[in-house]
């Protein structure tokens, strides 16, 4: 009888696989990648074309071992790994490693681990696309030579283990760009006016908000303006002047990218970008489904496309028609990609089968797969929906040479939103309007009710707002988003506090190397550009290893350059006037991993060290004595009094000894400006030049 085997990535699947297979098919796991590029040194050969040197990873030989014998018993070989770039990577590097040439070997690629998708596959066995393969082999390579090349500069520079990466780098300068923007914002100050008023038949009175004047929107930026536009209305007439209605729809969602699912699932579920693809791999691979044994019950995680099957469109129209209705099911013309790159023919990530609720697979899945999976079943359902529809009224309403408005909006057909709601749309419109309302409505004025706000600066990046900037920008592919991010947090670069990503003192020292030696490899554009070449090094436009010529002599000049200037810049260690109470040596700044701390310069006799305190140069505003640079437990930095815990002073920025002359609270620096630390005050002045 013939024997094939069938090589997968994960043992997870092993187990989903072998039951839709018959007794004739062995199916094994790589568990991965089994070669890849040595840790103790460049492995990419730059005098002879850049060739790469493989070698098998630790730990993989009694794996490779283990399919050497079972490729010996084989008649075919089936190679399965994930379908994308890496996937198709990782067959190459088996048919390498278990030395497959001449044998009959076979590339499978599924985007669901179902029966139909993997026979068919089977079915449709192709070869190794060199292509994807040379497109995997060049981001590897690129990401080894910038690694290699920049870390050693950056650690003889600050004087520990640290790192840079091609994809990594620009996520910190995003963060630092973004952190520069919010310390350097200036809040201004703006006024609400609303009026409330008694409708002559009606026993709700409406609320209308100032809008401005016949001819234009006014923004009110005081409180002298406030009371000034008040005075003028103290005693007009308030009427209807006009009311407009009509319709607007809200379109249905797309179903999920990669970076969409990921986003969603930090703002609906509060799952970081690592947890969502972990459990997301878990329902991909194969999930014990009660009566149904292991199934995988999503397509695969990874992609940038919105697109689906013709028989997915089939089957959920069906659904959607037997389970809402008809009038649910949305128009035949679907929405495509814009032209964008997509991974490959992927499809979006939606349920392998529409019917199966997540009602009905609850009790088989842990609560956040159950979470995770709910949401993509919502998401997919929706997006085969019909458009949600609006009835709107907008209402002018004139008192004297002003204007207010009314704006309210009933749903007149739920569509999608029967399903599914995004998590960043604001709720409904409550104000629905008067029944009796029209433009011979008698209106009196019943009070104004006005507040005082102040604009907001840029927001924090979280999660799932830098997977969208990242993919907006171009920079990096799916399956890079939540390696990306986990590494900046590991190495201390970026702390992560309630969801908020903040640029740490070693983020911002990296950066500003980076910038300062490097700024090709943290520019925006140059990233994007990179990725665009790698797409066409997949498509087969562009040979891979011109991609790593081009790059690297650039790179080599400005590691030699970095390197002279290094040396010049090379920190000592600062010795302080604190002495160390073991042996009496005064004691110096170390940089650890956690930013300085102090350290007795007899290492190792001494052994001595304690936390550094770094003086802002300014008095507390509450005690009076220094104020010091201090972290959070994740490394954000803050300014706190050196009496803490019996002086509780603490500033996000950093303050200064001038008081505000307006209300007597103590001042904060903002790029150029001293800014009153009393949001309510709003008073702003230039810093003074020292």
């Amino acid at each position: 009888m013939a024997r094939y085997l069938v090589i997968v990535e994960s043992p997870a699947k092993v187990k989903t696989i072998k039951k839709f297979l018959g007794s004739n098919y062995v199916v094994m796991a790589s568990q991965g990648h089994v070669r890849d590029l040595p840790k103790s040194q460049l492995g990419i050969d730059v005098e002879h074309d850049f060739e790469p040197k493989y070698i098998t990873i630790r730990g993989k030989g009694d794996i490779l071992a283990q399919l050497r014998k079972e490729v010996k018993k084989a008649d075919k070989i089936y190679l399965a790994t994930d379908p994308d770039r890496e996937g198709e990577a990782i067959s190459w590097h088996l048919t390498m490693a278990l030395k497959l040439e001449g044998k009959k070997v076979y590339r499978i690629s599924f985007n669901e681990i179902t029966k139909n998708a993997v026979k068919e596959s089977i079915k449709n066995a192709r070869e190794i696309d060199m292509n994807l393969v040379d497109a995997q082999q060049a981001r590897r390579a690129l990401d080894r030579i910038v690694g290699y090349r920049i870390s050693p500069l950056l650690w003889k520079k600050v004087k520990r283990g640290l790192s840079a990466g091609r994809v990594q780098s620009v996520a910190l300068r995003i963060i630092a760009d973004r952190e520069a923007e919010i310390d350097a914002f200036i809040p201004e100050e703006y006024w609400t006016l609303d009026a409330i008023l008694k409708v002559q038949g009606e026993k709700k009175p409406l609320r209308a908000k100032f809008y401005g004047t016949r001819q234009e929107k006014l923004v009110i930026h005081s409180a002298e303006e406030e009371e000034k536009i008040r005075k003028a209305l103290e005693d007009a007439q308030f009427q209807v002047a006009e009311i407009r209605k009509g319709e607007r729809t809200q379109k249905s969602p797309l179903p999920f990218t990669t970076s969409t699912l990921q986003q969603e699932a930090s703002k609906v579920l509060n799952f970081a970008t690592q947890k969502t693809m972990r459990i997301a791999q878990q329902l991909y691979e194969g999930i014990d489904i009660k009566g149904q044994g292991t199934i995988g019950i999503i397509t695969y995680l990874r992609t940038d496309s919105t697109r689906i099957s013709e028989e997915a469109e089939a089957s959920a129209r069906d659904y959607i028609a037997g389970t809402y209705g008809p009038e649910y099911v949305a128009d035949a013309e679907k929405k495509k990609d814009g032209g964008k790159k997509i991974q490959d023919a992927h499809e979006a990530i939606r349920p392998t089968d529409i019917s199966r609720t997540p009602a009905m697979v609850k009790e088989s899945l842990s609560r956040d797969q159950f979470r995770l999976y709910q949401l993509i079943w919502k998401r997919f359902v929706a997006s085969q929906m019909q458009a949600a529809r609006f009835e709107t009224t907008s209402v002018k309403i004139d008192a004297g040479e002003y204007r207010f408005t009314v704006a309210a909006s009933k749903i007149a057909f739920d569509g999608f939103r029967s399903v599914y709601v995004q998590p960043d749309e604001e709720k409904a419109e409550n104000n629905v309007l008067l029944k009796g309302l029209d433009e011979h409505s008698v209106l009196t004025k019943e009070e104004f009710d006005s507040k005082q706000h102040f604009t907001q600066p840029p927001a924090h990046y979280t999660e799932a707002s830098l997977v969208k900037a990242l993919e907006e920008l171009g920079i990096g592919r799916p399956s890079t988003y939540a390696p990306t991010i986990s590494t900046i947090i590991a190495r201390r670069y970026v702390a992560k506090e309630n969801k908020n990503l903040y640029l740490t003192e070693l983020g911002e020292v990296v950066n500003h190397m980076m910038l300062q030696s490097f700024p090709s490899i943290v520019d925006v554009n140059f990233t994007a550009n990179m990725e665009g070449l790698l797409d066409k090094v997949a498509e087969g436009k562009v040979q891979w290893k011109s991609v790593i010529s081009n790059f690297y002599p650039d790179l080599e000049d400005a590691v030699e350059v970095a390197e002279k200037e290094l040396e010049e810049v090379k920190i000592e260690d600062e010795v302080t006037d604190v002495i160390c109470e073991e042996c009496g040596r005064n004691m110096v700044i170390k940089y650890g991993p956690h930013g300085k701390f102090l350290a007795c310069p007899g290492f190792p006799e001494c052994r001595n060290t304690k936390p550094y305190l770094e003086k802002a140069g300014v008095s507390c505003p509450k005690c009076g004595k220094d104020v010091v640079i201090r972290k959070t437990k994740k490394g954000r930095r803050y300014y706190g009094c050196e009496d803490n815990p019996e002086c509780d002073f603490m500033s996000w920025q950093k303050p200064s000894d001038q008081k505000c002359p307006k209300c007597g609270s103590y001042m904060v620096e903002k790029g150029n400006r001293l800014v009153c630390s009393d949001s309510t005050c709003g008073y702003v002045e230039k810093k003074e030049k020292n």
